[in-house]
């Protein structure tokens, strides 16, 4: 039953997440938290786990879940199930491809996703912000050594283009912050 569930669940998140693993965080953490398989809490460190390990968020997240509800089996499931319909859709988008990007209606939809995506990732993120700053009791509490750890990393980031001219990579923003997270927290 654990395998059908877990099949069904990531074949959901690998249909309807549109627009990267960013974008999937809400539907992952949806269809995670209605099926009980791990704490909302739980999965604010897997986003961040996944973050920093090769491999998009929802394959890592798929991969860990499985896992960790069903052992290797489990884990073989849930990321066969997030991954295949992107499969089928690459091979599928590959022979339209080819023609569809000269139509300008297609031009259209594609520009008016944009926005879309960027509001989906801009919400995920103010969402994970206020339940990290906010307890469910009301109350602030606000984690000192992360918000210094995040004011380093902004001023690295943004900082970087002014000072050196070049922008830092994300691969070095994210073993910066790896660091940074070992001597702070």
């Amino acid at each position: 039953m654990i395998y059908l569930e877990l099949l069904i669940g990531f074949l959901k998140v690998g249909c309807f997440s549109f627009g990267g693993a960013y974008a999937a965080i809400p539907l992952i953490r949806d269809v995670v938290l209605s099926y009980g398989w791990l704490s909302d809490e739980t999965i604010s460190y897997m986003i961040a786990v996944g973050e920093s390990t090769p491999g998009s968020i929802m394959v890592n997240m798929a991969t860990y879940v499985g896992s960790s509800q069903a052992g290797f089996l489990g884990a073989v499931v849930a990321t066969t199930a997030v991954v295949l319909p992107a499969f089928i859709i690459i091979l599928l988008l590959m022979v339209v491809l080819k023609t569809a990007m000269n139509n300008k209606y297609f031009q259209a939809v594609l520009s008016g996703l944009k926005p879309c995506i960027i509001g989906i990732i801009l919400a995920t993120g103010i969402y994970m912000i206020i339940t990290r700053v906010i307890n469910p009791d009301l109350r602030f509490n606000i984690d000192v050594k992360a918000l210094i750890v995040t004011a380093i990393l902004a001023l690295l980031m943004f900082g970087s283009e002014k000072i050196i001219k070049k922008q830092i990579s994300p691969i070095s923003l994210i073993v910066i912050s790896a660091v940074l997270g070992v001597v702070l927290l």
